[in-house]
């Protein structure tokens, strides 16, 4: 069976390509093709998709968070591979080389929904949480030894480099490593790396004020190891991305006007106001360029879609089955669903003063938040030394106490760039390096899942 590593490079394009001559000489073996965004063009949504070869209308998988029903709540970020709500890759591959009689084993390193996978080795980050509060970085994985024996040879995982105001390169260039690790020691069939590098400057800075080129070498270098074992396996190298990053001015915050409405409510509190998720009649779970409004009462759908059609930056908004133009027709969305203008992103905030926001706002706090949070990539450009302040804090949860890494700024103005839309030009959308057959032409999501299984010699 012809073993593959498969590198999720988020944020590479067809117009980046010509920057990663490493990545670029792979595809000139094989060949390179774009991908037509699914909505929204985010991470969770677009790995389902990769993964399952199905939309997310079926896979569930609606943004990268959303409002689980069951407990009113809104949760982003969430690992368990149960959520995904069709087969995944790997699973399907288990059983055809079980009918074939064949060898088959897989490595999910670092790709979301990695909690619970049928795969024979993971690797995911996972901070441990004490019942005081407080938190300690960490990685979780199977088997449980994996995970020890990485750390041992490469050292901890750089988790701020991960996310956060200090995420970069050191964070991509150890996830390669232990990929590399993985591929010669453990021989996967199949092995699945995420190295999230240019997700950070064009997210922060837009692609237009950062420098592109240097973020595209940065990634190329640090996929020196992960080719190398590759090729020592004898493993075919597919690419994949997931979106790719455009330059935006202005963020919409749709929860603020839905307070203004009088639709939105909050519960008061030591720790600054908070979303009330049972008193409100709708809210926005805002993602990137996307957000599911959820309302609670069908009579005021049409109150809600007129309050939002009047906030500046809003394009498009889908509602019932209009839904099904974009493929999130599921009971996880929204009851409306809006899209923002090119040059535009939704921010989650729906506190009108920020003296009242919440504590968690000036943190970074993936799982607190009931939407998504790029400010989480700045420190605060008002704070004099706000790496002297992180310090600071770093010391005081040393010693015991509990304390919040509050450094992150409450103006969302600050954030450049954004994705979720699909692309106006198919050179800056995700792209699909592959073997075999050429396309010669664009290929869709829903098609990478069959494309690698033949590859691996398991078509169905």
């Amino acid at each position: 069976m012809q073993p593959i590593v498969l590198i999720n490079a988020v944020g590479l394009t067809p117009r980046l390509l010509e920057h990663a001559p490493r990545l670029k000489a792979v595809a000139a073996k094989g060949w390179a093709t774009d991908m037509p965004e699914v909505l929204p063009a985010v991470t969770c949504t677009a790995q389902a998709t990769l993964l399952t070869g199905t939309l997310p209308n079926t896979h569930g998988v609606v943004a990268n968070g959303w409002l689980h029903h069951s407990t009113n709540e809104v949760r982003f970020w969430q690992q368990c591979n149960r959520l995904i709500q069709a087969e995944p890759l790997y699973e399907t591959a288990r059983a055809r080389a079980k009918l074939r009689q064949q060898d088959f084993t897989s490595a999910k390193l670092f790709w979301w929904f990695n909690q619970g996978a049928a795969v024979d080795i993971s690797v995911t980050p996972k901070p441990h949480y004490a019942v005081n509060g407080n938190k300690a970085f960490g990685i979780a994985g199977t088997p449980p030894e994996l995970t020890e024996r990485l750390e041992r040879t490469l050292g901890p995982f750089p988790f701020p480099a991960f996310w956060g105001p200090m995420a970069g390169i050191k964070s991509t260039q150890w996830i390669a490593r232990a990929a590399a690790e993985v591929i010669r020691i453990e021989q996967p069939t199949l092995a699945l790396v995420y190295l999230p590098h240019l997700d950070y400057d064009p997210q922060r800075f837009g692609p237009s004020g950062c420098d592109l080129a240097r973020c595209v070498q940065e990634l190329d270098d640090a996929c020196v190891p992960v080719l190398a074992a590759a090729e020592e396996r004898g493993a075919q190298v597919w690419v994949v991305s997931e979106y790719g990053h455009c330059d935006v001015s202005r963020p919409v915050y749709l929860n603020r006007g839905l307070r203004a409405a009088g639709l939105l409510e909050v519960r008061n509190g030591p720790f600054g106001e908070q979303l009330d998720p049972y008193g409100s009649r709708a809210f926005a779970v805002v993602d990137h360029q996307l957000a599911h409004v959820y309302v609670r009462d069908s009579a005021d759908l049409a109150r809600v879609r007129a309050v939002l059609a009047g906030v500046p930056g809003v394009a498009k908004l889908y509602t019932g089955e209009e839904r099904a133009a974009l493929h999130l027709d599921h009971r996880r969305s929204g009851e409306i669903v809006l899209l923002a203008e090119p040059d535009a992103w939704f921010a989650y905030p729906f506190w009108l003063d920020d003296r009242l926001a919440p504590d968690y706002a000036r943190a970074v706090a993936i799982h607190h938040k009931p939407g998504f949070d790029p400010c989480e990539l700045f420190f605060d450009p008002k704070m004099l030394f706000p790496k002297l302040h992180s310090a600071r804090r770093l010391l005081e949860k040393k010693l015991g106490f509990r304390t919040t890494f509050d450094v992150v700024p409450l103006d969302a103005r600050v954030v450049r760039g954004s994705h979720g839309l699909a692309a106006a030009d198919p050179l800056d959308r995700p792209i699909l390096i592959g073997h075999g057959p050429n396309p010669n032409a664009s290929v869709p999501m829903t098609r990478v899942k069959e494309l690698l299984l033949e590859a691996m010699g398991l078509p169905a």
